[in-house]
């Protein structure tokens, strides 16, 4: 897939050179624990990274994991995911790293993502996961729109507990609309 443009991120294909970055997000508890996963050490982010490198070359995929950049930067700053949930549906999933919060990435990153998917891959539902203690990225989902659907009971076990997540959606038509 050819990189997404954002106003203030690129979007680009993983790189097994990218595990420095890729172990500075996957490897920190500031950022897993919003995650559905218990942080990783090196050789489970190697192992991670080689898989996604392999999926991202299959002519069909299943998934679109994605490095996100800054503009002016190549280094991994996070990394964004749209993942099948059915017929024209997905997932939506991000992360940034520690380091870079605060900025407007995951906004900008997730809106550019999203773009692909309604106007590039014709899905017709986007929704995401987020934990209710993650108000950082409550605030991206709604500020791009998404509805509140409600509340999925334990729905991660991650670090050593189980977790509810807050459902949100947006449909290709609401979109369109705010498009």
């Amino acid at each position: 897939m050819e990189p997404l443009t954002g106003d203030g991120t690129r979007l680009r294909e993983f790189r097994t050179e990218d595990l420095e970055d890729y172990l500075a997000i996957v490897g920190d508890d500031r950022v897993t624990n919003w995650l559905s996963f218990d942080s990783r050490d090196r050789e489970a982010a190697r192992k991670a990274l080689d898989s996604i490198v392999e999926r991202s070359q299959q002519e069909n995929r299943s998934d679109y994991l994605l490095a996100v950049t800054s503009r002016d930067d190549d280094r991994m700053i996070g990394f964004a995911r749209l993942g099948p949930t059915g017929v024209q549906a997905a997932h939506l999933g991000y992360a940034i790293a520690a380091d870079h919060w605060g900025h407007g990435y995951a906004t900008d990153a997730a809106r550019t993502l999203l773009r692909c998917a309604f106007e590039t891959l014709a899905l017709h539902r986007v929704s995401a996961a987020i934990g209710p203690e993650n108000l950082a990225s409550i605030a991206v989902v709604k500020t791009l729109g998404f509805s509140y659907e409600g509340r999925i009971r334990h729905h991660v076990y991650t670090n050593n507990a189980w977790r509810d997540s807050l459902l949100y959606s947006l449909l290709t038509t609401e979109w369109t609309h705010r498009a």
